[in-house]
């Protein structure tokens, strides 16, 4: 759109000045009416060749034919101009961007995943996979038509600049993942995502451990090493294979039937003030409660059957999706992992 007004915008002007131009000339070299006046600038421009609606002078005739090559040059002016707008410029992706951008800004509670590499590619696909609503920002045209070819909302564009961040909704999105291949891109994305949207849940790539910390300061909520979690996972197959494998199978694969899941306490919820026994929740739902989070050191521990629950508690669950429906409600929360909104 800002495109076809920087084009469009100065041929319009140019064609509405010239004809005002004809308009005034005849009126005051000739001394015509205003009707008169127009009358005749509309079939000089347009070369139609009717006859003088009234005698002209050699001033007139002198300014009819400057008026003449001034049409000429402006429609031959215009017609390129909107060749290249309609024919030369690819029409189908102008198109196509505003009907993706029409689509973007009905969506809200989306996750931005910035750079469509090898990690944000596996992380859009698991997002999905979770019934996320998901928006990818690419700079390289070929991998944002792999994103798209991949059945994504893509918008193609420099996520460090925060007319993109806008653009892909970032006031109306509840998280972002950051995985371009460029720390010091990353750190940009985070700073400037946090400064747009303070309440964005954001998770970052770190390629060097000495950056970490910069990328918290910044305002990241997680900071991930591709190459030290691949470490780690490479080490657990070796170590605990199995458990790995269930681990892997339970968080990552959409298909299956359990699901890991996070689950906060409201103030409201019925399970306030009793201990595990109290609260029943595996005869009561048929989830399994793995580990709870508590206080602001955000520190995890197997509660015993006298651990009582308090709200703000975070718990870590493992069911099937309508067990975990039937702990929300005795929650009162929502899973981070929200239903998409595409």
């Amino acid at each position: 759109m800002n495109s076809f007004r920087r084009q469009i915008i100065p041929v319009l002007a140019g064609v509405v000045s010239l004809f005002l131009l004809g308009t005034l000339g005849y009126m005051l070299l000739e001394g015509w009416p205003l009707l008169d006046a127009v009358y005749m600038t509309v079939i000089t421009l347009t070369t139609i060749g009717f006859a003088e609606t009234r005698p002209l002078s050699a001033a007139g005739r002198v300014f009819t034919i400057v008026l003449i090559f001034l049409g000429v040059s402006a429609v031959a002016y215009s017609l390129k101009t909107l060749g290249e707008f309609f024919f030369t410029a690819n029409l189908g992706q102008r198109l196509r961007r505003r009907r993706m951008m029409q689509n973007v800004q009905r969506m809200s509670d989306h996750v931005i995943v910035c750079g469509y590499g090898r990690v944000g590619m596996t992380a859009a696909h698991s997002l999905r996979g979770a019934r996320q609503g998901v928006l990818v920002i690419e700079h390289q045209p070929e991998r944002a038509e792999a994103a798209r070819q991949d059945g994504l909302w893509v918008l193609e564009g420099d996520a460090t600049r925060d007319e993109a961040l806008r653009d892909a909704g970032i006031d109306r999105a509840w998280g972002l993942i950051v995985a371009t291949g460029h720390d010091g891109d990353n750190l940009l994305i985070v700073l400037s995502a946090r400064t747009l949207n303070p309440k964005l849940y954001i998770v970052a790539r770190s390629t060097s451990p000495d950056n970490e910390s910069k990328m918290r300061r910044a305002g990241a909520d997680r900071v991930v090493s591709p190459y030290q979690m691949g470490g780690r996972h490479m080490a657990n197959l070796m170590i605990r294979p199995h458990i790995t494998e269930f681990l892997d199978v339970v968080t990552l694969d959409g298909g299956v039937e359990l699901w890991l899941e996070e689950l906060t306490i409201t103030p409201q919820s019925k399970l306030v003030g009793h201990t595990v026994v109290e609260a029943n929740i595996r005869r009561r739902t048929g989830v399994v409660l793995v580990a709870l989070r508590r206080g602001e050191t955000g520190a995890m521990y197997v509660p015993d059957e006298n651990t009582r629950l308090a709200a703000a508690d975070e718990l870590m669950v493992l069911g099937t999706r309508e067990q975990l429906a039937q702990l929300e409600k005795l929650t009162g929360s929502q899973p981070i992992r929200r239903a998409a909104n595409r």
